[in-house]
Formats: structure tokens, C-alpha cells, sequence
């Protein structure tokens, strides 16, 4: 009785652990959905890129069900503890060994298909900066996105200020680039070419991209932490779960 009891307040602690995450997760994807000017935005707005690329932008999606999903799980193991139900426990294991076994694949494939990755974003460079060349000052929308972006993250287009060279902005301006490229060095809706060339080579301001990618080496460990934790304790509610599923078998 005593075990049983514990194994209750184990699958309490795993599951609602489970449903934090899966609200959390959920938070974000609706977020990254209604943000506008977030950076998902300007793969929309790009014309051409591979198909592979333009499906990032669907990421709000993904973040949505997956929230959705471990919602759904941790109400399925709080409830067949409580009601020390075989069908929801066999049930809960059955979904969280499916995820399981699909981030154990993703994994791998992460780490198979890193070339072609880099490949990817080699081509989406080249969409990207076509796009700034063509519309940035013209296309109101794709304009005010950029804006956004490089004044969140403190950079100026895509690689450098270069990006914006032969843009409708660019030739509005008699040859300047948006503020952000003079990272607030300069007064004015507009940065001079010299402004820009001196804040690029002290590295007052970088490219969104690279920015990107620093943020995401700065939080590598935590996300690989994340990960680890994640499958930990899926691994956990599964040994956990089916205990108590054969614990209550026996008591029938």
C-alpha cells in the first residue's frame, strides 16, 4: 500500500512536471504565431527559398502540438493514477515511448544531416539579401518586420550592412542604411555609409543572423540540459507507470 502510494505521488510529480513544460511550450508556439514581427515573419516574406527553409516558419505549429500533446499526456497520468485505470496508464506509456523514440530520431538525424543543413542556410543567405535588395523601403510589411528585428536584436541585415546596398531605401536615402546600422551613434532616421562602415569594423553591430546564432551557442548547454532532463524523466514516468500498471493488475 505504502509503495503504491509512492508510486501515486511519483507519477503526480513526473506528470505534472509533464503538463508545466507542455503550458510553457504551448505559450511560446502561440506567441511565435501571433508575433508579427518575430524572426519566423521574414521567412514568410521571402520569395524562392528551399523548401525545406520555408518550413521553419511552420515551427509555431510544431510548438503548438507539442505543447498540446504533453498537455494531453500529463492528463492521462495524473487521471490513471488517481483512478488506478489501466487503460490511461497503458495509454500514457504507450505516447510518451512514441515521443520518445521520435526525439531519439530526430537526434540522430540531427547529427547526420548537419552538412546539408549548412547548405540550407547557404541558400537562404542568398534569398534573404535578394529580398532586402528588392523591397526593403518599397514593401511596407517586409520594411517594418526588418526594422523590428534588427532593433531586438541590435543588427543590421542579414551578414552586414552591405545587405541593404542597391535597396529602394538605400537609393531613397541618397546612399544611406537604417538607423540600426549605426547602432545609436547617430541621430537620425538614416546611417551614413561611413557610420555603418565604422560600427561593422568595431563590431558595434552585427549581422541578424550571426546574432541568431550567437544566442543559440550562448544557450546550447541549457537546451542540451533541457533535452537530457526531458528524456530523463520521460524514461522515469515510463518504468514509473508501468509498475503501477502491473500493480493494479495484481490487485485485480
Amino acid at each position: 500500500m505504502c509503495c503504491a502510494g509512492f508510486l501515486k505521488l511519483m507519477m503526480f510529480i513526473f506528470n505534472g512536471t509533464i503538463c508545466l513544460a507542455g503550458a510553457a511550450i504551448l505559450g511560446v508556439g502561440i506567441w511565435v504565431k501571433v508575433d508579427s514581427n518575430s524572426l519566423m515573419g521574414i521567412l514568410d516574406s521571402v520569395e524562392d527559398i528551399p523548401p525545406e527553409i520555408s518550413e521553419v516558419a511552420n515551427v509555431a505549429y510544431l510548438l503548438i502540438a507539442v505543447g498540446s500533446v504533453l498537455l494531453v499526456i500529463g492528463f492521462l497520468g495524473c487521471c490513471g493514477a488517481v483512478k488506478e485505470s489501466r487503460c490511461m496508464l497503458l495509454t500514457f506509456f504507450s505516447i510518451v515511448l512514441i515521443i520518445f523514440l521520435i526525439e531519439v530520431a530526430g537526434a540522430v538525424v540531427l547529427l547526420v544531416f548537419s552538412d546539408v543543413a549548412e547548405k540550407l542556410f547557404d541558400s537562404l543567405e542568398t534569398e534573404v539579401k535578394k529580398s532586402l535588395g528588392e523591397k526593403y523601403g518599397k514593401d511596407e510589411s517586409l520594411t517594418s518586420l526588418w526594422d523590428s528585428t534588427m532593433m531586438g536584436f541590435q543588427c543590421c541585415g542579414y551578414k552586414n550592412y552591405t545587405d541593404f546596398n542597391g535597396s529602394p531605401f538605400y537609393m531613397q536615402n541618397n546612399g544611406s542604411y537604417p538607423s540600426q546600422c549605426c547602432n545609436g551613434t547617430e541621430a537620425s532616421d538614416t546611417c551614413s555609409a561611413e557610420a555603418a562602415g565604422e560600427a561593422a569594423e568595431l563590431k558595434l553591430v552585427g549581422g541578424c543572423f550571426d546574432k541568431l546564432m550567437q544566442l543559440i551557442e550562448e544557450n546550447i548547454v541549457i537546451i542540451a540540459a533541457v533535452a537530457l532532463g526531458i528524456a530523463a524523466l520521460e524514461i522515469a514516468a515510463m518504468v514509473v507507470s508501468m509498475v503501477l500498471y502491473k500493480q493494479i493488475g495484481n490487485k485485480a
